[in-house]
């Protein structure tokens, strides 16, 4: 399969990779699918894919807990070598694409005090619904990479 198909399937198409990587053929290798299930874990059970009710949780936690994946997916990386190159094309992809602008807008904006007004945080949360859609779409596909069972929609919501 090609990469432009595959992340057609995943609602990832949107994703900016310049067109003579998107035509090629995707195959993946052991490190791919080791790496793929430990950010799999990783995203699964934090913020990023969980919902956050308006009586629960703190903004400024769970900004910190949305940038800690650049370290951890940085970490995965290192960790499986050279041999995870199909999933380090698209996790750099991901991390720079759809994660850094909205850790970047936040992070400044949490920096001059938007977490002390309601309306920033309202509007945080609903931004944050937006990315965990993106970053469930993203769970999802990594789950088919490293060929486990999806546990995205598991729990009910």
């Amino acid at each position: 399969m090609k990469l432009i198909n595959w992340l057609e399937k995943w609602n990832m198409s949107s994703l900016k990779i310049s067109a003579g990587f998107l035509e090629m053929e995707l195959e993946f290798r052991d490190e791919d699918k080791v790496a793929a299930w430990e950010l799999y874990i990783e995203l699964l059970t934090r913020i990023t894919t969980q919902p956050l009710a308006s009586h629960e949780g703190d903004e400024e936690t769970a900004l910190k807990s949305i940038h800690a994946i650049f370290g951890l997916t940085r970490e995965i990386i290192r960790e499986n070598g050279r041999g995870c190159i199909q999933f380090t094309k698209i996790a750099i992809v991901v991390l720079n694409q759809v994660i850094r602008p909205f850790t970047a807008k936040w992070h400044r904006l949490s920096l001059a005090g938007a977490f002390s007004d309601p309306d920033k945080c309202r509007e945080f949360r609903d931004e944050l619904k937006l990315l965990q859609q993106k970053l469930r779409d993203y769970t999802r596909m990594l789950a088919d990479v490293a060929g486990v069972e999806d546990l995205t929609g598991f729990e009910a919501g």
